[in-house]
């Protein structure tokens, strides 16, 4: 049926590996084998035993997913054992549900694998509790439960094991779709910096411009992963060799539309009454497009061939460069140079793009290399949890949070006895998260979410009260679940809310469990937000300085990088990449904490403002060592040399700075002095006029954010 695997990949909300699929396979198949076999009690726990093993699952090739299938069984009988063995035992429940929930969270410092393997088995963990509650009956019906909801996961997880052996790389190709298309719109939001208008808003753009670039960092780790995951000593074939190539574009595309050439501003104030900018606004949004229509080419499988619409849009650009040139005003020669520097990234940006319809080619002119940091054995599993143990750690403070917030979940619902009253417990494990923030949000999105998932389930039971067509309907909630939990809670909640009622009402009392339903959401949400309020709270403003620092030591091995790309050949060897990669995800960490620190009680950040300002500058940063980087060029040795000198002081800056964080510097570093004079020594040769240009430009550049950085940085420190 090649048909219907082609309409499937085209689904936009198939994106997450298929697992909707899936999902809609095993809980039609249970629904089959129960209806058959009239084994109405089992429908329950068959599909919340197959939604727990979907929570754990990841991407990971058919030998990876086996692996930590069997893991999550054993994970998964130890948990049904343990609540088995302690139901009804409050005292001992209390302490084991404790520390399993601290362990189990503690894996998070673990590689993603096995971080959702412990929260999986905490939520199965919830579950046989919940159906041993509701069903009652003793030690044989205990049983029975357990080993239906076990039934349940196993079945699904072979089913994962199948689908990843059949389509090995349908992941990798989802996270690229995902990855160009937050290029495409971080490319078409940057665009709108050329417009040169007086009364824009260059900080709050600068502030959602870093937002945007957090987010196709984290794309591009995803892909880089997803891609690490399958490779195989020897050169890869076939769709896994060509996506690896458009990670590699993906890579190049990201740091030329980073960079910055000038302040946009003065550009904005010089050109006002031209239209340069605004033909330089008009590539980028092209190749913006370009980008989501190469998203779609890979989604479709289908080949790519760019269009010619920026190759023209480039041809104007640069024949107005020229009529602007040729009026030969002395004020502009800087500016204009500026802009044709941003003209010829635009040109090679272009070509990178038209490269992605032959990816493949990059092998022999780029180092393919991708490093692979994951730990492989015990031992270094280990002492990743082992450097977690310390008063800082976020994952520290969230699983002793977590683990109280449960164990008071679990004192509530024994002290009030309400019906399934275990719901509390499970509606504080998924709303109870690691930052402030993200938790208040889940908050509201989990009560909305119930209350509308009550509602039409309400609907549900009264309009179609047979019991087969409600089967039917549990399923398709059951489906939109695990479509929609990773990007849309609220209706995720919803789904599950549905479907929980109306497998409830198989067995006869489905609309019992509507108002306890909403009391236990209320009551598990407040838990939650108590425990992220009082319990270990892990302010963003404590994490700024760590963050500054890193994000700093970052932009100054990122542009030792770059210079020594100047002088030692034009080439994207592993090294250069890395520091490239380490750069922009300290950038992006810091960015992601700082909008965090936003949605904090106020109380919390007074210095929240320069907090802010100090990341937009950092960010601002990257954009003009990544300018560097764009335009890496070999150069005669003694114009590497004065190159070494300069950044050399540059980078020594940062590091001081980033010290000064640290606590173990009293007092800034001096800032950065003024670079030393251009003219060329006696007999060394002369470098070309606008790469001498450039660069000049983009350090002058670098050393005005590393003087505005510092006093940024006193304004933070003189408020601790």
């Amino acid at each position: 049926m090649p048909w219907l695997l082609e309409f499937l990949r085209q689904r936009p909300w198939l994106r997450n590996g298929a697992q909707p699929v899936r999902i809609f396979i095993a809980l039609t198949g249970f629904l089959a084998l129960c209806t058959a076999n009239g084994w109405t009690a089992a429908v329950i726990p068959l599909y919340l035993g197959a939604i727990a093993n979907a929570l754990g699952e990841t991407d990971d090739t058919w030998r990876g997913r086996l692996r930590a299938e069997g893991v999550t069984l054993v994970f998964f009988a130890a948990a049904t054992a343990v609540v088995q063995v302690l139901e009804g035992r409050p005292a001992l429940y209390l302490p084991a549900i404790a520390a399993s929930t601290f362990a189990l969270t503690m894996m998070g410092a673990l590689p993603a694998r096995y971080k959702s393997i412990g929260f999986a088995t905490i939520v199965f963990a919830m579950y046989t509790t919940i159906g041993l509650e509701g069903r009652g009956g003793g030690a044989s019906a205990g049983l029975r439960e357990s080993a239906w909801l076990l039934a349940g996961s196993s079945t699904y997880g072979l089913l994962s094991v199948a689908w990843s052996a059949v389509a090995p790389v349908e992941p990798v190709q989802a996270r690229l779709v995902k990855l160009f298309e937050a290029l495409g719109h971080y490319m078409s939001y940057k665009a709108s910096l050329f417009e040169p208008l007086h009364d824009i808003d260059m900080q709050m753009k600068r502030l959602s411009l870093a937002r945007l670039n957090a987010g196709v960092v984290a794309a591009l780790n995803e892909a880089r992963e997803s891609i690490l995951r399958r490779l195989r000593p020897g050169e890869p074939t076939g769709h896994l060799a060509r996506y690896r190539g458009l990670y590699m574009v993906a890579q190049d595309v990201h740091e030329r539309a980073g960079s910055s050439h000038d302040d946009y501003r003065a550009l904005a104030n010089t050109f006002f009454h031209s239209d340069l900018l605004y033909r330089c606004q008009r590539v980028l949004m092209l190749q913006g497009n370009a980008c989501k229509d190469l998203a779609e080419s890979i989604e479709r499988r289908r080949p790519f061939e760019m269009g010619t619409d920026s190759v023209r849009a480039l041809a104007e650009l640069d024949s107005a460069i020229a009529w602007r040139r040729n009026l030969a005003d002395p004020a502009d020669e800087a500016p204009l140079a500026s802009v044709e520097a941003l003209a010829d990234n635009l040109s090679r940006l272009d070509a990178q793009l038209a490269g992605a319809s032959t990816p493949t080619a990059q092998v022999g002119r780029t180092d393919m290399l991708l490093a692979d940091s994951a730990p492989r054995t015990l031992r270094a599993m280990a002492a990743r949890v082992r450097r977690e143990f310390t008063p800082g750690s976020a994952l520290l403070r969230h699983a002793l949070r977590l683990a109280i917030a449960l164990s008071v979940g679990d004192v509530v619902t024994w002290w009030l006895h309400p019906a399934q009253g275990y719901w509390i417990m499970l509606t504080t494990l998924f709303v109870c998260r690691q930052n402030y923030g993200e938790t208040v949000a889940r908050l509201g999105q989990r009560s909305a979410g119930t209350l509308l998932g009550v509602v039409i389930g309400w609907a549900c039971l009264q309009l179609f009260p047979q019991p087969p067509v409600q089967a039917l309907l549990a399923v398709a909630a059951g489906v939109l679940f695990s479509s929609t939990r990773l990007s849309r809670y609220q209706v995720a909640t919803a789904a599950m809310t549905v479907l929980v009622l109306l497998c409830s009402n198989q067995v006869g009392h489905g609309a019992v469990l509507i108002v306890p339903r909403l009391v236990d959401t209320l009551i598990g949400c407040a838990i939650a937000w108590v425990a992220v309020l009082l319990v270990f709270p892990h302010w963003q403003s404590r994490r700024f300085g760590d963050l500054a620092a890193a994000a700093l030591r970052g932009n100054a091995d990122y542009l030792g990088a770059v210079v020594r790309q100047y002088g030692g050949g034009v080439h994207d060897d592993q090294p250069y990449r890395a520091a490239r990669r380490r750069a922009h995800d300290a950038d992006a960490a810091l960015a992601t904490a700082v909008v965090d620190m936003y949605r904090e009680p106020g109380r919390t950040r007074p210095r929240a403002g320069a907090a802010l300002r100090f990341m937009i500058q950092a960010h601002t940063l990257l954009n003009y060592i990544s300018a560097l980087g764009a335009h890496r060029s070999l150069l005669e040795a003694s114009r590497v040399a004065a190159l070494a000198d300069e950044s050399a002081v540059v980078a020594q800056a940062l590091r001081e700075l980033a010290r000064l964080f640290d606590g173990l510097a009293a007092v800034p570093g001096p800032a950065a002095p003024d670079p030393p004079a251009s003219a060329p020594r006696t007999g060394e040769p002369t470098a070309p006029p606008a790469s001498s240009r450039m660069i000049s430009a983009e350090l002058a550049l670098i050393r005005g954010q590393v003087v505005a950085l510092q006093g940024l940085a006193q304004e933070w420190l003189a408020g601790a």
